[in-house]
């Protein structure tokens, strides 16, 4: 089991998603703050319709600034094969493609089935494939839905084992509500990783239970070695009820570093960069070590 965990950084796109829009010049100065982490991978906008998601319509705008910033491998999610295509436009060169493992989430969300959205992901790679782009096929609602409950694992596998056949490059699963739970998390790698292959396997968690951190730590012990977080907790999904804070950066870092795991990401420029995304949007953020801060070391 490997030491090492690659957090990307996703409050400029889920952090800021279901937030009033800001000005581009705000989340410049957010971007400047979590590069000033050391992290190297930051999910940077949305190609996604600005009428469902407003905070996400300067996406061509903030991507035309990311070569500011050549140390980090930027990546935009997108939800279709046009989302896809202006994200190759816009000089992007990684894109997430989101299949929700609920039809009625995904009826909510994108407008289509599971099945459908599924078979566009060989659209969406083509598409990547003529740009040199990687793809990265991500399941949300991996474990349950606002709408339809509990999710089968076997949806999920499903999912999967299309993500390989059809040549995505990375994969990763979403507890898009908050609602996963250790034993659920390790149960679900377990059935993953013989479908996957090499494919390396992510997770996304949301704290909205408080069991994020814990289920992101159940990942890792499970094998996953790529997690997504927010600085602050910041963020949520705006089409599924209650779905807010992601698992905070500066809380993950805290977790994975005192339980001997190695991260790119500095602790207190995490902290400093959770103070600038509270700034940013006006209101207090759910992150635990933005209030009660680092603990003493003697």
């Amino acid at each position: 089991m490997t030491n090492h965990v690659d957090i990307r950084e996703v409050a400029l796109r889920d952090g800021l998603q279901i937030e009033r829009p800001i000005p581009l010049s705000a989340k410049l100065e957010l971007l400047t703050a979590v590069a000033a982490t050391g992290v190297l991978e930051v999910e940077a906008t949305a190609f996604v319709s600005p009428s469902k998601v407003p905070s996400m319509a300067d996406a061509a705008e903030l991507a035309a600034e990311l070569d500011n910033y050549p140390d980090i491998e930027f990546s935009a999610l997108v939800a279709s094969p046009n989302g896809a295509r202006r994200a190759v436009a816009a000089g992007l060169r990684a894109i997430e493609y989101v299949v929700s493992a609920s039809d009625s989430f995904s009826m909510a969300n994108v407008g289509r089935t599971t099945a459908e959205a599924t078979r566009q992901i060989g659209e969406i790679l083509a598409i990547a494939h003529d740009s040199d782009v990687t793809v990265e096929v991500i399941v949300a609602t991996a474990w349950d839905c606002p709408f339809d409950g509990p999710t089968p694992p076997q949806r999920v596998v499903e999912i999967a084992a299309a993500a390989r056949e059809q040549g995505a490059h990375r994969f990763s699963i979403a507890d898009t509500i908050g609602t996963a739970t250790p034993g659920r998390v390790s149960s679900l790698v377990a059935q993953l990783s013989p479908v996957i292959g090499d494919i390396r396997l992510g997770g996304h968690f949301h704290n909205t239970r408080g069991a994020g951190l814990a289920s992101a730590y159940a990942a890792v012990r499970s094998g996953v070695t790529r997690l997504d977080a927010s600085v602050g907790g910041l963020g949520g999904c705006p089409f599924a009820p209650g779905a807010t804070g992601n698992i905070a950066t500066e809380d993950l870092v805290y977790l994975l570093t005192d339980s001997g795991y190695h991260v790119d990401v500095d602790l207190p420029a995490a902290i400093a960069a959770a103070e600038v995304a509270k700034a940013i949007v006006g209101h207090d953020l759910p992150g635990a070590l933005l209030r009660a801060g680092d603990r003493i070391r003697i």
